[in-house]
């Protein structure tokens, strides 16, 4: 690959106008539109109304976001004459509303904004192909040659937007969702210029670092803190700050100052000690092991991510800016400890309990929040803070990778599929799939372990149980596991409905070590005081679903209805407020003593190391257990709505303004020539629905088609969240699914077969890192499908496809004429103030391109279940006995 950049984009507004920063990826063939963009952009009154509604829409969507309802609470306490006070993102109101009361035309002011700073002295460019450097300038300098040099300076903003007047202040504020956090900020210099020394690294490290003697460890040891954050933001060119994030726990939110004093102590500690060498050097160290083993991008993440790295760095330093750092700056990090003082301070409290006390509302949002001046009795005993024996500079760090070099494969490493993993071990507790890498040569590897039990789907309380007991380990591991995620090493555990996952990701050699030190916690007591915290956290986690996106809840709707084992939010909260710790002590003691342990490795790992790992993992579970029986590694199942039916679930939302429509056509059971037509068809129909729906129609933010596949059956689903009655929603979603047949049909036999090239290629694109392939294989594992070559199989078959074929598959399973079309749609209602409520009673059924067509509404998720049949399993590709009964040992 090469990569060619030239140079700079401007980023300043009038107060009223919105900055918008746009990213597009063009195929070669329409980079000259792209082009235009910036050199005779249209701006048409229509174009711009319609991307004015699109703005508006996304801000409806951000207004119940505690992020954004925080962020713009920072902006309105700033310096009133400094640019970063005012509304960041923009609406109707101050896209439209204001504009035409001050007699402003936008598309006018659109055009002066880019005549003004559309100049290529400060705009850059990136471009990532498999050409040559010469082709590559060949092709992009005629494109973008004509876009001008007007000679402009990119703004910068020296003025802090907080100056000392407006620090030593703390808010509360009231969030959407019942949450508790403590953002502590410090304005500060802009730390970018500093990149090859890294102070603003070096301070993140220490303050928000999860080991033994961190602020964070002191903080849980306590009971008032989960999580914490250090690091340095930018809030524009010229100013920045450092801030420090605090997930709080109940008794958390008492101790506030507390918190804080602990803060300061910390930072105490950190100027009595001053800069140490070893520890940057060991940054350092890391970061350049990062550089020289790092995993391929997406190329259009890539360009993206490098583009704007232009705009503040030397082009001889882009691709390696964040990696490698070259000059020990003791002084800088001294200047930046320096700004970490009371007298610098902005705290800002956020939680429900503060309702009353807020008095004062931020326009834009309407989040009620108190400004308050700190005492100076407060100042004065934070400026008297001095080191603990707790709290210290981190250890070295053990899991730094000592061996590098890569295994030879007897596998030679092509441009083919890579060779199936294969079973190295299969015991009646284990299966280990395993695969030496020959394809990406790096000293890295992944691996994933499954736990599978029918326990932890049997019930509610069960269910919620697994949840918990992941999250405990989470907690208890966090300390003990923090350097290995410095190191590159990366780990998660996560609960499924049939059991947990174990993945580790990274430099191969210290893998053995963080697996073992994960695996051997699963089987550790639980904490009481720790389970009731975790309990907490679950329990307002659940009760905080409510305010998710409508679209989110249109999902959740759609699975209660299609699988058929799924327990409800109100039941799964019921279980988990009664829940104990003794409750999860039995749980853990019966799910290790039956249980199946599923697993792959692939990378760069010896058969014996893997085996080792593997028996590792079984030598842990408990000598009395027994292994499951083969009917009890059974997956769940679909529901099968029966040929030509139609059901609708409606459901109600209280917090957003938006209501939202989902529509599944469900296709059958997969198969690899069902596989490609239903992916064929929903590529062919993702643009035109974009298009038709959000883009001409203006039916919401949020408009997304795409395949849906869940328990060996998919189907294409619409979704589309805006301002308008889901039923209406849903008669423009028919409308264009009923004129889809004519978009088919007039289509041109060379864009059908430009739609099938592009879908066999993406197909066959080959896995950019051995995590991607390594989720490939598992999810053939995790399906127990086993067909490894899948994109050269389902590519054989895509290519005998014709577009007639097309046709026929969209007639039969899609089409609103179709006597087999099986359908299922989730209405999610707005009943807050201002949404779409319900219709009024003319306007109040779903219009059917067939008039005699009515759904069938669902009243009793249970009721409707059980009155349908399920899909079978598919037949899976390789036959692997499953386990229990037909174990092979």
């Amino acid at each position: 690959m090469s990569t060619l950049v030239t140079s700079a984009i401007p980023m300043n507004c009038p107060d009223w106008l919105i900055s918008v920063s746009i990213c597009c990826f063009w195929a070669l063939r329409n980079i000259h539109r792209f082009a235009q963009f910036f050199i005779r952009p249209l701006f048409t009154e229509s174009a711009t109304s319609r991307e004015l509604n699109a703005v508006n829409s996304e801000h409806e969507k951000n207004t119940t976001s505690n992020y954004w309802r925080l962020e713009q609470v920072n902006c309105a306490l700033a310096d009133p004459r400094h640019p970063y006070s005012k509304f960041g993102t923009g609406n109707k109101e101050t896209l439209d509303i204001i504009p035409k009361s001050k007699g402003i035309n936008v598309r006018d002011e659109l055009l002066k904004f880019h005549e003004r700073w559309y100049s290529s002295n400060i705009m850059t460019l990136a471009v990532l192909g498999k050409e040559s450097l010469d082709e590559l300038e060949a092709l992009v300098v005629p494109l973008f040659g004509p876009v001008l040099d007007r000679d402009v300076t990119a703004p910068s903003w020296p003025e802090h937007p907080f100056p000392p007047s407006r620090r030593r202040t703390r808010v509360h504020c009231v969030p959407v969702k019942d949450t508790r956090s403590l953002s502590i900020s410090f304005p500060s210099p802009d730390m970018r210029r500093y990149y090859k020394s890294g102070p603003a690294r070096y301070v993140s490290h220490a303050v928000g670092h999860e080991g033994p003697g961190s602020l964070l460890a002191a903080l849980k040891a306590r009971g008032w803190c989960n999580n914490l954050s250090a690091d340095p933001t930018g809030g524009a060119r010229g100013f920045g700050f450092f801030d420090v994030l605090v997930d709080l726990t109940e008794e958390g939110i008492d101790h506030v100052d507390d918190i804080i004093t602990l803060l300061f102590q910390y930072l105490a500690m950190l100027r009595a000690q001053g800069p140490q060498q070893w520890v940057w050097e060991e940054q350092r160290e890391l970061s350049a092991i990062s550089f020289r083993f790092q995993d391929k991008y997406e190329p259009r993440h890539f360009v993206k991510g490098h583009v704007s790295l232009l705009q503040d760095y030397p082009i001889e330093d882009v691709l390696s800016v964040y990696d490698l750092m070259t000059e020990w700056r003791p002084d800088l990090i001294e200047e930046l400890l320096d700004c970490l003082t009371p007298e610098n301070i902005r705290v800002a409290v956020m939680a429900k309990r503060f309702e009353e006390k807020c008095t004062q509302i931020e326009p834009w949002y309407g989040t009620k929040y108190l400004r308050e001046t700190i005492e100076d009795a407060k100042i004065k005993t934070w400026r008297s803070a001095t080191p603990t024996q707790e709290l210290h500079l981190p250890s070295v760090n053990e899991y730094i990778p000592t061996r590098l070099e890569v295994l030879e494969s007897e596998e030679e490493s092509t441009t083919a599929a890579p060779t199936a993993p294969t079973i190295i071990k299969d015991t009646p507790l284990v299966r280990l799939w395993y695969k030496l890498d020959s394809e990406f040569r790096l000293p890295k590897a992944t691996m994933r372990f499954s736990y599978v039990s029918p326990l932890p789907n049997s019930d509610p309380l069960h269910y919620n149980l697994c949840t918990v007991w992941v999250m405990l380990v989470r907690d208890a591991l966090q300390q003990s596991t923090y350097s290995a995620s410095l190191a590159g090493l990366s780990w998660s555990l996560g609960s499924e409905v049939n059991g947990i996952t174990i993945t580790i990701n990274g430099y191969d050699d210290k893998q053995h070590v963080l697996l073992d030190t994960i695996s051997g916690m699963l089987s550790a007591k639980p904490d009481p005081q720790r389970f009731e915290i975790i309990k907490e956290i679950f329990v307002r986690a659940m009760k905080n679903y409510e305010t998710e996106q409508p679209y989110q809840h249109a999902l959740l709707e759609q699975t209660m209805c299609l699988t058929d084992v799924c327990w409800t939010r109100p039941q799964l909260l019921a279980a988990a407020q009664v829940m104990t710790v003794d409750q999860l002590e039995d749980f853990i003691s019966r799910m290790l003593r039956k249980v199946h342990i599923e697993g792959l490795i692939i990378g760069n790992v010896t058969k014996e190391r893997a085996l080792e790992m593997a028996d590792g993992l079984e030598a842990k579970l408990p000598k009395d257990g027994t292994p499951l029986l083969a009917q009890q590694l059974l997956q769940r199942r679909e529901v099968e709505i029966e040929k030509g039916a139609w059901y609708c679930s409606e459901i109600e939302n209280r917090i957003h303004r938006s209501s939202c429509t989902s529509v599944y056509y469900s296709c059958g059971l997969r198969a690899s020539r069902s596989n490609v037509l239903l992916e064929l068809l929903e590529q062919a129909l993702s643009e035109p629905c974009f298009h038709v729906l959000r883009t001409q129609e203006q039916l919401g933010y949020i408009v997304v088609s795409g395949v849906r596949r869940a328990n060996g059956v998919q189907g294409l689903r619409v979704i589309v969240q805006g301002d308008k009655h889901p039923r209406y929603l849903e008669t423009r979603i028919e409308a264009f699914i009923s004129n889809a047949q004519e978009y088919l049909e007039n289509m041109k036999n060379e864009e059908f077969l430009k739609f099938r090239s592009a879908l066999a290629a993406r197909k066959l694109e080959k896995a950019k890192h051995i995590g991607e392939r390594a989720t490939r294989f598992w999810s053939e594992i995790a399906t127990q499908m086993y067909n490894f070559d899948r994109a050269t199989i389902e590519v054989e078959q895509l290519n005998a496809v014709t577009q007639q074929d097309l046709i026929e598959y969209y007639k039969k399973h899609i089409s609103p004429k179709s006597d087999e079309r099986r359908k299922l749609s989730v209405h999610v209602v707005s009943t807050a103030e201002g949404g779409a409520g319900r219709l009024s009673p003319d306007n109040d059924t779903v219009i059917d391109t067939r008039s005699d067509r009515q759904p069938i509404i669902v009243t009793d998720i249970v009721e409707f279940k059980s009155r349908r049949g399920l899909y079978p399993h598919p037949v899976p590709f390789m036959s692997v006995p499953r386990k229990g009964a037909h174990c092979k040992l």
